[in-house]
């Protein structure tokens, strides 16, 4: 029986790794991860041993990627997953991995590590108590406004990726279709120009339509309670 290990690698800064993220990475006998020059730094760093087998596993080889994840599993030997950042499985790839471990009756280790989502929630302002995590929206607007229509009524926080250059264009499909609500955008997590932008909707969609972030993006957006939610103007009065 092999031993499949998901490692959680830091989203920025590589100060963030865990000891046992560093013990595991350095003793296994394969690695698998999304890009093998991003790891590389990892091993380089802190001064790792390499395993002996590293080969990548991303979108668009993840089938052979995969197959060859459960042969190694098969010869008992021990293989670690890491993505790009974040852990295995949390909008990268991950599942298929695990489905193929359990499949052969292989045993699983997850190795926790930072998360954009739980940072973002932290910093954003609001509330943590209960929350949504809705990975990337669609790209094209129809149906990215019927994907946070489905979400309109929740009364939980919502915690959303987005490519940089349509950060702007999701506020502004969130404002129409959710109203104006607290909402947190934050870049860079962990990074030297990290910043986490907050305000209204409103406020947040004016700015990011006119500026593009440089770097990750995460949004967070408050949930259906009226103590998130902006007055209309009479209301106000």
């Amino acid at each position: 029986m092999g031993t499949l290990f998901l490692i959680g690698t830091p989203i920025g800064n590589l100060e963030d790794i865990s000891a046992r993220a560093l013990r595991v990475l350095g003793e296994v006998d394969a690695l698998a991860c999304e890009d093998t020059r991003r790891t590389r730094k990892i091993y380089e760093h802190f001064a790792l041993p390499s395993p002996r087998t590293i080969f990548a596993c991303h979108e668009h080889n993840e089938d052979r990627a995969v197959a060859r994840i459960a042969g190694l599993l098969g010869q008992g030997l021990s293989v670690a997953l890491a993505t790009d950042a974040g852990m295995p499985g949390i909008s990268d790839p991950g599942f298929r991995a695990v489905q193929a471990a359990l499949a052969g009756g292989h045993r699983i280790e997850a190795i926790p590590g930072p998360s954009a989502v739980a940072t973002a929630l932290v910093l954003s302002g609001l509330s943590a108590a209960s929350y949504t995590f809705l990975g990337f929206p669609p790209r094209k607007p129809g149906k990215r406004k019927n994907f946070l229509a489905a979400e309109a009524d929740a009364p939980h926080t919502l915690v959303l990726f987005e490519s940089p250059h349509r950060t702007g264009a999701l506020l502004t499909d969130a404002l129409a279709v959710l109203g104006d609500r607290r909402a947190a955008v934050a870049i860079e997590l962990t990074k030297m120009f990290e910043e986490t932008a907050r305000g209204w909707l409103s406020e947040l969609a004016e700015r990011f339509a006119v500026e593009t972030p440089r770097g990750e993006v995460t949004v967070a957006i408050a949930g259906n309670n009226p103590k998130f939610l902006r007055p209309a103007p009479d209301e106000a009065a």
